[in-house]
């Protein structure tokens, strides 16, 4: 038999000694002898070193053990249940107060964070949490920044899919990830892919807003052009009517039917106060949703005249100045006609070199090839042969990929990322393959493809001005200068002249301007008119990838209680994102975090104590 090392004997003596010392008082007193007599010869032969009798007694120890101190199932039962529920305890007291690792599981930060990457996220960046629910025992909101990236819970917010257990076993909240881009009593406008704004007191906050490092990063002040719509639970004459429109989950408009079946549509106090229509706020008019046609597509879907479009490969359809005052009738995507927002469309014809510009600056959604389908990953809806609504890639070998500034990775095992050489079949590249990767490239979803006119559905596909450039997918597509952007714009002021007054068209020109004079500065009257105002003890919190993300824009301001953190380092996968995440410098020292970290240690140095008094040779053994 092999004899134990002193280490194993040591382990021994100590859990016969803690039995013993649980089951004394139950033990016969010649029981109770013997095992004392040889855990105290056990002692002293670890304390002499000598290993070959330590071992001996050990045995003995070890079969005394098993006739006189075995735990019974309801013993066992117990200790489990009751060191399990310690340990989570101590977990959960750990993760909501002091750090955790967090996964990231969707697209909603890229580029910052991708799917799979793993963080460390500091409990105690802004103040000291309560276990369990949402709210502080202490709270700092002055170490908040903006540009900095946050943590929160969902609890009491409108989002869906909130509920999640912790440990399988604790009910809670999921929690999300987000940049804070506005604090309280903020004012903020959207222009160019960038936010302008002034704090409570009048500031302009323009350098905390658009800091050079992170100038990749755009920003877009909605999701959809509708926003969220609340219907009524019944039709009207098949209509569901009224219809209440909320954007940063607040409700901003309201359209009705008359009994003739007219839509009609206002905004809502105290949005109409100074504000013309829906697409004057903050800064919805210089923004519109696109997707590329064919010039086949542009005939059968638009109200453009193919007489007034040059010959192109293909055309970017521009939706944009979203309207209450002259308001329309849609079918939603569950085929219920309810009241929608007016738009006005544009067509601009795109030149091979403007598409070569957009797959340059491609990005997409993380997805999954399968015999020539793509699926967005993380979709409920899988790729392969049998898949009715998945778009064709075909050609591109089956595995997960993803694009970013106009370069594809390949995603191996665990969110570990490969750039692909130059002649990989995904960067195939012509005009059919550019409007399944344009259109299609965020959702994958064929639903989204062109189907109709005024489409309900349309591609998470932006498109703004900034200093007479027009930009996609964050980067200028054409020029000011470019003659289509110049025959595009004198187009659209036509086109304006001959519309009839009860469907009338706006330009999609450069008219929104940032809000800044002549000399530069910030307008604060006119971001008092037209801009979002943060209200007290809430937050502005939207994602990097604003296609993919459903934030602020949706589910509205987060409340100051429910920030729970933030991500202090990125430890996987390793490349270009591991280590600091871009963001504002929060502090390494502050208030609450030293807190922590003394009581943490006052903790620590408590155990050691208790360790060394019951379990430091010699131990009087009674």
């Amino acid at each position: 038999m092999k004899q134990y090392r002193l280490k194993k004997s040591l382990g021994v003596f100590r859990h016969v000694l803690k039995l013993y010392r649980r089951k004394q008082k139950h033990l016969e007193e010649m029981h109770k002898q013997e095992i004392v007599t040889t855990l105290n010869h056990l002692q002293e032969e670890i304390l002499n070193r000598d290993r070959e009798r330590a071992h001996e007694y050990a045995k003995q120890a070890e079969t005394q053990c098993l006739t006189h101190l075995k735990k019974t199932p309801f013993e066992k039962g117990r200790d489990f249940v009751v060191g399990l529920v310690f340990a989570l305890l101590v977990a959960v007291v750990i993760r909501t107060v002091w750090f955790e690792f967090y996964e990231i599981p969707t697209g909603s930060m890229r580029p910052t964070f991708e799917e799979q990457d793993r963080l460390v996220v500091s409990k105690t960046a802004f103040g000291i949490n309560i276990p369990l629910r949402r709210g502080h025992l202490y709270f700092n909101p002055d170490l908040i920044l903006r540009n900095g990236i946050v943590i929160f819970t969902g609890a009491g917010m409108d989002i869906n899919d909130v509920n999640t257990l912790y440990f399988y076993l604790f009910p809670g909240k999921k929690q999300y990830i987000k940049r804070l881009m506005g604090k309280p009593g903020d004012i903020l406008y959207f222009y160019g892919g960038e936010i302008y704004g002034i704090d409570e007191n009048g500031n302009d906050i323009r350098k905390n807003l658009q800091p050079q490092e992170l100038s990749h990063i755009d920003h877009v002040p909605y999701i959809h052009l509708n926003g969220k719509v609340i219907l009524p639970s019944k039709p009207v004459n098949g209509i569901y009517a009224p219809v209440t429109l909320k954007q940063m989950n607040l409700p901003v408009a309201k359209l009705s039917l008359t009994p003739l079946n007219k839509v009609t549509g206002e905004l809502l106090p105290p949005f109409n106060a100074g504000i013309n229509d829906y697409y004057d706020l903050w800064g919805f008019k210089n923004y519109g949703v696109a997707r590329l046609l064919t010039r086949g597509e542009v005939d059968k879907y638009t109200d453009t005249p193919l007489t007034q479009l040059v010959e192109a490969p293909l055309y970017m359809e521009i939706f944009h100045h979203p309207s209450v005052r002259y308001p329309k009738i849609a079918r939603d995507p569950l085929g219920k006609l309810q009241p929608s927002v007016g738009t006005s469309s544009s067509v601009i014809p795109l030149t091979e070199e403007h598409l070569k510009t957009l797959f340059s600056n491609l990005y997409t959604a993380r997805f999954i090839v399968k015999a020539g389908k793509a699926s967005r990953y993380g979709s409920s809806m899988k790729a392969g042969k049998e898949c009715r609504y998945c778009p064709d890639l075909s050609g591109v070998p089956n595995g997960t990929y993803e694009f970013y500034y106009g370069k594809a990775y390949q995603v191996f095992f665990s969110g570990i990322t490969k750039e692909l050489p130059q002649d990989h079949p995904i960067y195939q590249f012509n005009p059919e393959r550019m409007q399944t990767l344009y259109n299609l490239g965020i959702e994958f979803a064929t639903f989204y493809a062109p189907m109709i006119k005024d489409q309900y559905l349309l591609p998470s596909r932006y498109v703004y001005y900034r200093h007479g450039d027009l930009y996609a997918m964050g980067a200028p597509l054409l020029k000011k200068d470019d003659p289509v952007l110049v025959n595009f714009i004198e187009q659209e002021y036509l086109k304006q002249q001959n519309a009839p007054s009860y469907r009338p068209h706006f330009p999609f020109d450069d008219h929104g301007a940032p809000p800044l004079d002549e000399k530069g500065k910030i307008q604060k009257d006119f971001l008092v008119q037209y801009g979002l105002t943060i209200p007290p003890n809430y937050y502005l919190a939207l994602g990097d990838n604003y296609a993919m993300s459903a934030d602020s824009r949706d589910f509205g301001f987060v409340p100051q209680e429910n920030i729970r953190g933030a991500p202090t380092f990125i430890f996987w996968p390793p490349g270009k994102r591991f280590g600091l995440p871009p963001q504002a410098p929060y502090p390494f020292l502050n208030s609450p975090r030293s807190l922590i970290w003394c009581l943490a240690l006052i903790a620590l140095i408590a155990w050691y104590a208790h360790y060394r008094k019951h379990h430091k040779l010699p131990l009087k053994i009674e």
